[in-house]
Parts: C-alpha cells; structure tokens; sequence
C-alpha cells in the first residue's frame, strides 16, 4: 500500500491557519463596526448595512478574476492582491469616517471586499497539495484559524471603542488603522506558501467541462446551493445582530461580545468537522449544518434577551461550519484538477452573490420592517425558512438519486 506524504500539504496549512487568523479579523472586526457606522452617516436607516453588503458584493465579483489569477499565476499572488485590497480599503473606509462621507465609506468597503474574496480561497488552497485523505481535515483547519480572528477582531473593537466619550462615527476609526496593520503583518506570510503553479496546459490537453456543464453535474449544484445557504443565512443574521443588540438597549460592547460568541462557534468546530465528514459522510454533516441553522432562528425568534442573541449567534455559527465545510468538501472532490480555476470562481460568484443579497436584506428587514427594532428581528429570521426549504430540498433530491445516476 502505498503511502502519501503529506509533509509540504501540513506545512501550507499552518501557514494559511495564521493568515486566516491574522488578515481575517479585520473581517470580524469590520461586521462588527460596518452597520453601526454606516447607520449614523446615512440619513437613510434602511442603508445601514449597505457598507457590509458592498464588502461581500466586492467579494463575489472579485471571485471569477481573482481565481483565474491565482490558476495562471498561483495562489501565492492572488493572496498577496487581496491584502493589497484590504489595506486600501480599510484606508479609504478610515478617510471617509474624519469627512462623514458614506459613499466614499462605501466605497472602501468595496475594495475590502476583494481581501474577502481572497480569504474565501484559503480552503480551496489547503486542498491543493494535501491527499483525498487529508484533504477535508486541512480544509476544516485552514477555517479552524478563524477562531484566533474571532477573538482579535471583535475584541479589537471592544477595547478600541469602550470608554470613549466620543460618539460621533470618529470613534470607529482606530478600528480602521488596526485592520490597515493586520494587512501588513498578516502578509509577509504568504512567501512562506509552497503551492506550485497550476501547469499551463498543452494545445490538446482536455479543457474541462463549461460553467454549464458543471452546474448541470448534480453533485457539484447541490454543492454550490448548499455552501450560498449555509453562508447567506449567517451573513443575514449575523449582520443585523450588532444593530438588533443595540436597538434593543445592550451596549457595543455586548453587540462585540455576541460577535467573538459567533466567531468562535462559526470556527471552533472546525478541529472535527473533517474527522465527522470521514467518518459519517459529506451529505449527513451538510444536513446537520442546515438543521443547527434552523435551531438558530427558532431561538432568535423566541425572546430579545442577551442569552437569546448568544445562543442564536452560536447555533448560527456551529450550522455555518457544517454547513459551508461540508459543501467546500464535496464541491473540492467534484471536479479535475483542470477545472479548479473555472469551478472555484464560479462557485464563489454564486455563494457571494447570494451572500450579497442577503446582507442587502439585512438591514432593510431589521430596520424598515415593522415599527420596532423586535419586529425587524422578527423578518430578518423568518427570512432564514424559504433558504432553508431550498438547500434542504435539494440536499434530499442528491442523496436520493440512484447510485448509477450518480456515476
């Protein structure tokens, strides 16, 4: 039997669990401030979260250019383009804040958004150099980091802003300067990657099925419908949270607080949900996601308590984990090595586009649905159940189609 090393894979791993720790809590800690900036610079509260929304809006058209980057050039390259977009943008975002200019806010959220898209490959990057079997265990710890970014982003945000007396938006901008600085010492840590280039294929080597035919492959939709859900309905709640805490009369400090709970359960999982994917499959763990994020929304419907908004946020999270885990893994063993430039960015288009949608959502349902900040907290949850219906609908059609149709 013949043994595969896994050495250079592990090594890659390590490297891109400190990135995602590193870059990735200006994330967290952008999700956390976006909303609440946004609201008091837009005379127009049903805008609040359009900041959010046009970071993941930069993500998703980011996805299809960035991939094919990083299929000529290598990851290391792609990686090092979206730093360069998270520096500039959290830069332009902390300018807009000292001239109270929303749209030029907005716009710096955009460029954010192509170090979002960046990070969003990190998985896919773990999968490059590790073997079948290794394969859903580094992408499961490459999302692990998250857990570091959990605490620094967030906590970032409760120390730069608690015991401020100012309460103009300016007390927001410190958190702008410290995601500036993770871009720059998160970055010096992708020379240390060893992903070899994607071969430049020959005249008649197979060029791969079209987007077309992918998304027809049954396998590789379920995949793709299964990882927008997953994701969508997190960025959905999960950006109305820090308005509805506030709004329903806890301090920003709680608002971060409930984030890092989030964050953390959103990652955590991740130290086991490879080990779960072998052992009991791809298909039960991604239904299990699906079932943790519907326990979610029940326990947000039921009560604006502080406690109610923890344990929501943490089903939230640990349903996100199996969820999108499981459907990265599935999607990573659906197609040739030829294809993963054209399948990863299409993927991403379609995850972050509905993640767009939904963050567009948020702050429309939370603030322009009903008269009270409880009745928009009410609508962003219901909101979760036609998803819900979508990717758990499909998930049942894939595991019940005959074996041979499959193959």
């Amino acid at each position: 039997m013949t043994t595969i090393d896994d050495t250079k894979a592990k090594r890659n791993v390590a490297v891109l669990v400190a990135a995602q720790a590193f870059l990735g809590s200006q994330i967290t800690m952008i999700f956390v401030i976006g909303g609440l900036a946004g609201q008091q610079l837009t005379p127009i509260a049903c805008l609040a979260t359009l900041p959010i929304s046009l970071i993941v809006f930069g993500s998703m058209t980011t996805a299809p250019w960035l991939s094919a980057v990083m299929q000529r050039f290598g990851r290391r390259t792609g990686f090092m383009m979206g730093a360069l977009g998270g520096f500039v943008g959290a830069g332009i975002s902390g300018y807009a804040l000292t001239l109270e200019n929303f749209w030029l806010f907005v716009a710096g959220s955009y460029l954010t958004g192509i170090y979002m898209s960046a990070q969003g490959f990190y998985r896919f990057a773990a999968a490059d150099t590790a073997s079948e079997a290794f394969r859903p265990k580094a992408i499961s710890y490459v999302m692990a980091g998250g857990l570091l970014s959990a605490i620094i982003g967030p906590q970032l945000v409760s120390y730069l802003t608690s015991g401020s007396a100012d309460a103009t938006v300016m007390r927001f901008f410190p958190a702008y300067l410290a995601a500036m600085a993770l871009n720059v010492v998160g970055v010096a840590l992708f020379f240390l990657l060893d992903i070899p280039k994607p071969p430049v294929p020959s005249v008649d080597a197979p060029r791969g099925r079209s987007r077309k035919e992918l998304l027809m492959t049954p396998r590789i939709a379920v995949a793709v419908i299964c990882a927008m859900v997953s994701y969508a309905l997190m960025n959905l709640v999960m950006t109305s949270t820090p308005l509805a805490v506030v709004a329903c009369g806890f301090a920003v400090a709680d608002a971060s607080n409930v984030v890092t709970a989030h964050v953390l359960a959103m990652f955590a999982p991740s130290f086991f949900t490879g080990h779960l994917i072998a052992r009991f499959g791809v298909e039960k763990i991604v239904g299990t996601g699906l079932a943790i994020l519907a326990a979610a929304g029940v326990v947000a419907l039921n009560g604006v308590e502080l406690g109610n908004f923890f344990i929501a946020l943490v089903l939230l999270g640990i349903g996100w984990n199996f969820g999108f885990i499981g459907a990265t893994t599935m999607l990573a063993g659906a197609h040739a090595p030829h294809e993963r430039g054209r399948v990863q960015g299409m993927n991403d288009l379609i995850v972050f586009g509905g993640v767009t949608v939904a963050s567009l959502a948020s702050g429309g349902l939370m603030n322009c649905s009903g008269s009270t900040p409880v009745e928009g907290w009410t609508a962003v949850n219901l909101a979760m159940v036609p998803l819900l219906t979508l990717a758990g609908g499909s998930l049942i059609w894939l595991v019940m189609r005959p074996k041979s149709a499959e193959a």
